[in-house]
């Protein structure tokens, strides 16, 4: 049986790479924009990973 990798989900883990990675740049880019204050290239880079998040949430019916 091989050895897991770590880009393979843990078992008892319940996210996956994918989601762990894409919420925590959500939430450093909303982190950044509290520091920084409105900014709309920063607006659009957080409204860019939510709209990601949810296609990727349709397209794996929800099993992220």
């Amino acid at each position: 049986m091989p050895s897991p990798t770590s880009s393979e989900p843990k078992p008892d883990s319940g996210k996956t790479p994918v989601l762990e990675h894409v919420t925590g740049a959500h939430k450093l880019l909303k982190t950044l924009q509290k520091r920084v204050g409105e900014h709309p290239e920063l607006g659009e880079a957080i409204t860019e990973l939510e709209m990601a998040l949810s296609i990727l949430a349709v397209q794996t019916a929800g099993l992220l």
